[in-house]
């Protein structure tokens, strides 16, 4: 699905918007959905239609629609080609979500030639289903308006600012999966989703403070008392962490919570590797 640029774009003649819009991430969206289907990735949950058994049942069974308003909350979804014109940009990220979480590899069946019939699977795997699935859609929804990401667990994410990606996705330095890794992993998640609000972002913010402040006691080894009280007080400042009347609250969050995310955690990843050559040195 993947294509590198051919002449046109390579010279310089085309000038392409490397954002598309809905319309578009839509039409791009049918394509591997249909690729899926016509490969029998959808198979194990929603069943397929065979020339000499007419449809076969899936473990969703007959009546999808209604699988999707359940697991969705939403009615007009289903079937997909003929209600995906009418999609919000939130309904196709549902749809988009849910598919992920139900496409599957089929592994073990037989090919039906009668009539080009097709693959007929009776034995899965997920996880390869769910890899190849993150592979098509990703390109598309990265290029897309704010520029998004499917993840691992097949959460639609926001990506993160230029440059600043490789810290998003770098392993945190600790094998302190309690107080540290979980609650880092915690604060990106929560910052990265699909339309977090502001709240989530200063949620994102304190929790990684909160690390800061467990960090406190090893940390006051190895920084003088300048360096400390400047990362320590930043978000106590800001109104993040406690509230009283010498806070700044009047900033705009929308700009200066990205700044305190990344500054936190950009600092949590130095001081975690300042902690280990300290101590891998005793």
């Amino acid at each position: 699905m993947n294509s590198r640029d051919y002449y046109s774009v390579r010279t310089g003649l085309i000038n392409p918007n490397n954002e598309i819009d809905l319309k578009v991430l839509k039409k791009l969206f049918l394509i591997a959905f249909h690729k899926l289907e016509n490969e029998g990735y959808f198979q194990k949950y929603f069943g397929y239609y065979c020339v000499d058994a007419g449809d076969v049942l899936g473990e969703f069974g007959g009546d999808i629609a209604s699988i999707f308003f359940v697991n969705l909350k939403k009615e007009n979804l289903y079937p997909i080609e003929e209600k995906i014109d009418i999609y919000s940009e939130p309904d196709l990220f549902d749809v988009i979500e849910f598919l992920h979480d139900h496409c599957s590899k089929g592994v073990d069946g037989y090919y039906h030639s009668w009539n080009d019939c097709g693959h007929h699977y009776n034995s899965f795997n997920d996880l390869e289903g769910q890899k190849y699935y993150r592979e098509l859609i990703n390109p598309f929804l990265k290029d897309y308006s704010a520029k998004y990401k499917l993840s691992d667990d097949g959460e639609i994410l926001v990506l993160a600012d230029a440059g600043l990606s490789n810290l998003i996705e770098a392993d945190i330095p600790s094998n302190d999966e309690e107080n540290i890794t979980s609650k880092v992993e915690k604060a990106i998640l929560k910052f990265r989703r699909y339309r977090s609000t502001l709240d989530d972002r200063r949620d994102a913010v304190r929790e990684l403070s909160d690390i800061f402040e467990y960090l406190k006691p090893k940390v006051k080894k190895y920084l003088n008392r300048k360096d400390e009280s400047d990362i320590f007080n930043l978000a106590n400042n800001f109104g993040i962490r406690h509230h009283n009347e010498n806070q700044k609250t009047d900033y705009d969050r929308s700009i200066w919570l990205s700044w305190m995310f990344y500054f936190y955690l950009a600092t949590i990843h130095t001081l975690l590797r300042i902690i280990e050559k300290k101590e891998h040195k005793k």
